[in-house]
């Protein structure tokens, strides 16, 4: 399929919430697309974001011992903490904290998911002001990480119980709305099947987040995130990169979830730990198509990705210029 200019919707492209903007948005930033977006000035806890002209670094600790990536190397009380502040002394702006994996695996209660969660949100909440998200799909763990200082609920099945929404709305925390086909949560979900992958997600999330503002969660408290290899194989994420544009059209800030994850393995035949470079590329493309949170593994060299590509956008001055001056 070939590329469609920035800003062209596709044949399903959702209609506006009532009453927000509507989707678009302008390549006029250097040809690159620039989504209009509904509050682009956000406070997520201690931290205030200009998602127009700025790009938040998400940093990825997962307390579970068979996370994909790390194996289980932050299962572990301390490590776990320790890789929160460690990412943030790399330049992360948030940390996102997981008890329970995505996919289908062994059961995770909400009592084990509540032990392996709240307390690393109590430790760094006490220790820094970086902006927390906590991964998670239940009520009840969304409630305690709001009370243990969680700036954020991370609900990646997609907005199924409108309690969640209730809870977060009644709080000052923010709400991430994720693309997820399983239903219920971690049930599998094989060979998914779709007629127009962008297209069909736009719609998913402009309705989800539609349901979260008739729950009561304000507009600028909401950010979507089209779930890239979450109930999709790589030919559909590889579409949805190239058509991400469509996403961020919608108006609500985008996350792109996309460290080294299957689509960028099966696409250059490469292992989880030499992803890296794969990584960073669709870091880069899916800024310019107007993601404005990226979520990674290796903060330091996306850190450098991210923030050189804000100086190319005209967003971030250079620390320095020596070179031909």
């Amino acid at each position: 399929m070939s590329f469609p200019p920035p800003g062209t919707p596709g044949p399903s492209a959702a209609a506006p919430p009532s009453g927000l903007p509507g989707p678009g948005g302008t390549g006029s930033v250097g040809g690159f697309f620039q989504p209009e977006f509904i509050a682009p000035k956000r406070r997520l806890g201690a931290r205030e974001f200009d998602f127009s002209r700025q790009v938040a670094v998400m940093a990825i600790v997962n307390r579970t011992p068979d996370s994909f990536f790390d194996r289980g190397r932050t299962f572990a009380l301390r490590a776990a903490v320790d890789a929160v502040l460690a990412a943030a002394a790399d330049g992360a702006d948030w940390i996102d904290i997981g008890g329970v994996p995505f996919g289908p695996g062994p059961e995770v209660t909400e009592a084990e998911e509540l032990d392996r969660v709240i307390p690393v949100v109590e430790a760094v909440r006490a220790a820094s002001d970086v902006v927390i998200s906590v991964d998670t799909y239940r009520t009840g763990v969304a409630r305690a990480a709001i009370d243990a200082g969680a700036d954020v609920i991370n609900d990646t099945s997609g907005l199924q119980d409108d309690a969640l929404a209730s809870l977060v709305a009644a709080s000052d925390a923010a709400l991430v709305i994720t693309h997820s086909l399983a239903s219920p949560p971690r049930t599998p979900h094989p060979r998914p099947v779709y007629q127009d992958v962008a297209g069909e997600i736009a719609v998913f999330l402009a309705a989800r987040a539609a349901k979260a503002v008739s729950l009561g969660v304000p507009p600028e408290r909401i950010i979507i995130d089209p779930g890239h290899d979450l109930n999709k194989n790589t030919r559909h994420t590889l579409e949805l990169c190239r058509r991400l544009h469509e996403i961020t059209a919608i108006g609500y800030p985008t996350l792109a979830a996309v460290s080294n994850k299957d689509f960028i393995g099966e696409t250059l035949d490469l292992p989880g730990g030499l992803r890296l470079p794969g990584t960073l590329a669709a870091v880069v493309l899916s800024i310019v198509q107007g993601a404005r949170i990226v979520r990674v593994h290796d903060v330091p060299a996306a850190v450098s990705a991210v923030r050189l590509t804000e100086a190319v956008l005209g967003w971030r001055e250079p620390v320095y210029t020596r070179h031909n001056v």
